[in-house]
């Protein structure tokens, strides 16, 4: 494998993609409160980063050493593993030898993806992630839980939650710390909770009613047409379904040495910020 060794002296360079998104965002807040330099990998970014645009990789790799990688958007998505695979290699190539891989918890075709990245050469760790809690006020379920009502294929089937800060603050911990070479972390929130169970927080947290209503998987589709949305999106609903991931990991604690963060904490949190107002 490459060695990388940062130093405070001569801080690593670091890629972050998606350096807009959710954990993302964070990744870069946190290394730069660190001092470390960090180039933003987006479309919008300088210079600009395109999964879909191979052109586009070369130079936002000039001079980095390390990348966090995220694809949008879902790592699981047909073709996500070709570029993901195709653009390890570009990064060891260029000279970015630490890479850190956001993977989808519980996701089988993100396995590909994965097997791709670590046979680039690259000194890798992959993060494990499932459901957000911040898809509730960042993404998709935004305007829902400003309606009322978060209609869902879920049944009464649960998830654990994980924050994006937690997430993030492990991301940063394997860009920065060689003991996470090699490693594949599995995280997740404190505890299993169903979508009832969240509209309940979500309701003590706004202080008005937000309920949770169960759809069929065909009308749920009918949404995502609706509004053109990839129909890739209901399948991953089945990985709640089918409980594949209703047990908890301790990603967070084997790396942070401390808990994840509750939705609970996360809701009151989100609620005082007043993202939630109608």
């Amino acid at each position: 494998m490459t060695q990388t060794h940062a130093s405070t002296d001569n801080p690593a360079a670091t890629l972050v993609i998606g350096g807009n998104g959710k954990t993302g965002r964070r990744v870069a807040q946190k290394l730069r409160g660190q001092g470390r330099p960090v180039r933003i990998g987006s479309r919008t970014g300088a210079p600009a980063f395109d999964w879909n645009v191979p052109g586009t990789w070369g130079p936002a790799l000039e001079g980095i050493d390390r990348v966090y990688v995220t694809y949008h958007p879902d790592l699981g998505f047909p073709g996500a593993a070709e570029q993901v695979g195709a653009f390890s290699e570009a990064a060891v190539a260029a000279g970015a030898g630490r890479l850190v891989l956001l993977s989808g918890r519980g996701e089988e075709a993100a396995r590909r993806a994965e097997e791709r990245l670590k046979a680039s050469g690259a000194d890798w760790t992959v993060v494990r992630a499932s459901w957000f809690n911040q898809n509730f006020d960042e993404d998709f379920f935004l305007e829902p839980v400003r309606a009322g009502e978060i209609a869902l294929p879920t049944a009464d089937a649960v998830e654990a939650f994980v924050d994006t800060d937690d997430i993030a603050d492990v991301v940063v911990a394997a860009l920065t710390d060689d003991r996470h070479i090699g490693r594949t972390y599995e995280l997740s929130g404190p505890r299993l909770i169903s979508f009832a169970d969240v509209a309940a927080e979500l309701s003590k947290a706004t202080g008005r009613e937000i309920a949770y209503v169960p759809v069929s998987d065909a009308e749920y589709r009918a949404v995502l047409r609706e509004n053109g949305l990839p129909q890739e999106f209901a399948d991953l609903f089945r990985q709640i379904l089918d409980g594949r991931n209703a047990h908890l990991v301790h990603g967070v604690e084997e790396v942070l040495g401390r808990q994840p963060k509750d939705f609970a904490d996360y809701a009151r949190e989100a609620a005082a910020s007043g993202v939630w107002e109608v």
